[in-house]
């Protein structure tokens, strides 16, 4: 019988041919925290006197949920990675250096690894065919500290999706409409394996939004195939000598087939307060917006920063909607600062925050106020996710955004792409 890609990679990391079900011990290539779950990391392994790591070079502590520090509190716990990787040699990713997720995927993770992260959104690598999970602080210091972990292999859901998207529908839109169909839990502990001739035809920015999001409908990990579009990105990072192909066989056995016909869909939009609350635009047009928000794990990247652009281009944000633009990395931010699009959303009234999560976990930058409403790139739409229990957070694609923020209120993007 054949193999899914995650039981292809368990078996390698566990020196055994693996099936759905079987518990194993599996060797573990990254290990990474941010400065939310990091200190919690480093507090139970200076509790059971394990301070130190198996692989510092590929163990990585983010900076990213809090950057810069809001406050004293945040800033002590900022310390105590740092001084966690100076005695344990590992690597501190610092303010301003960017979100983790994207981090892993510009610098750490190749095709074929196994990804631990205290993050719920680590499934994000798996876009480059790298098992990538979200774990708790706890099991993931004792990855940091052993190099190794246990997983149950999960069963995989196979995400078959074809055509080409109509003008005005991106990648954020089909993730969106796939957890609308499969619900907020209808995936979990399951690795959703996204393939198809539409998947194919994607960027790695667009299939790095899949992935993103898998976790969003329960998943363990979101997995693409690694192909000749991985092999090009990584060589574009000056990274080519760590590709190789990996991909599910022919005859592996998923639990449950989905097939997609691309063509078919529309922009998207998830109403407060779940992300399988999934609505067309039609539902929600007119709906006043407050602020908008442009950036994120999910759509931070220089492809979304230029859809972004390319709406609002010559265009001005409404005075009632404010505009918050966080590019995902400094690699990003630079980029997008040398093709003119960081110039352009500012000429438009955006305010460019450095690069890191932001709003999205309402920890500092951006929160809401009382009964506001925000349209955003990010992953989650909660109750109280931006900082505000009292306020409403709907998710969409860069270009409906950003024709939000045209307008001030929920808009067709159709209307505004030139």
């Amino acid at each position: 019988m054949g193999k899914t890609i995650s039981e292809k990679i368990i078996g390698e990391h566990a020196g055994k041919e693996v099936s759905a079900g079987d518990i194993v011990v599996a060797n573990v290539d990254v290990t990474a925290v941010q400065d939310g779950t990091g200190p919690l990391a480093v507090q139970q392994l200076n509790k059971i006197n394990l301070v130190q790591a198996a692989n510092p070079k590929s163990t990585v502590l983010f900076i990213d949920h809090a950057a810069p520090s809001p406050h004293k509190d945040l800033s002590n716990a900022h310390g105590l990675l740092r001084d966690f990787a100076k005695k344990t040699g590992v690597v501190l990713s610092e303010v301003g250096e960017g979100v983790c997720h994207q981090r892993l995927v510009e610098s750490y993770v190749k095709p074929g690894d196994i990804l631990i992260g205290a993050d719920s959104h680590t499934c994000t690598s798996g876009a480059l065919g790298a098992f990538s999970t979200g774990m708790g602080s706890t099991d993931v210091a004792i990855g940091i500290a052993l190099g190794k972990t246990w997983l149950r292999v999960p069963e995989t859901f196979k995400i078959n999706v074809t055509g080409q998207f109509q003008k005005g529908v991106y990648a954020k839109d089909l993730i969106l409409y796939v957890i609308g169909q499969i619900g907020a839990d209808g995936a979990t502990y399951k690795a959703l394996e996204f393939t198809g001739d539409t998947i194919k035809a994607m960027t790695m920015s667009e299939r790095f939004t899949l992935s993103n999001m898998a976790v969003e409908a329960g998943a363990k990990t979101g997995l693409i195939e690694a192909d000749d579009v991985t092999k090009q990105y990584l060589e574009e990072l000056g990274r080519g000598d760590e590709f190789r192909y990996i991909q599910a066989d022919e005859d592996a056995e998923y639990e449950k087939v989905f097939d997609i016909d691309a063509s078919k869909l529309e922009p998207v939009i998830s109403a407060p307060h779940t992300v399988d609350n999934v609505k067309s635009l039609n539902e929600l047009m007119g709906t006043k917006v407050d602020q908008v928000f442009i950036g994120t794990c999910t759509n931070g990247r220089l492809d979304d920063l230029e859809i972004a652009a390319s709406v609002l281009k010559g265009k001005q944000r409404h005075p009632d909607t404010r505009l918050i633009v966080t590019p995902a990395s400094k690699q990003v931010y630079i980029q997008a600062m040398e093709k003119g699009y960081i110039q352009t959303l500012v000429e438009a009234g955006a305010a460019v925050m450095a690069p890191g999560c932001g709003p999205c976990v309402g920890v500092h930058q951006g929160i809401l106020g009382d009964e506001e409403v925000c349209i955003a790139t990010q992953n989650r739409n909660f109750k109280g996710r931006m900082g505000n229990p009292n306020s409403y957070i709907y998710l969409s694609s860069p270009a409906t955004a950003a024709a939000a923020a045209i307008t001030g209120k929920i808009t067709d993007p159709r209307e505004v792409l030139v």
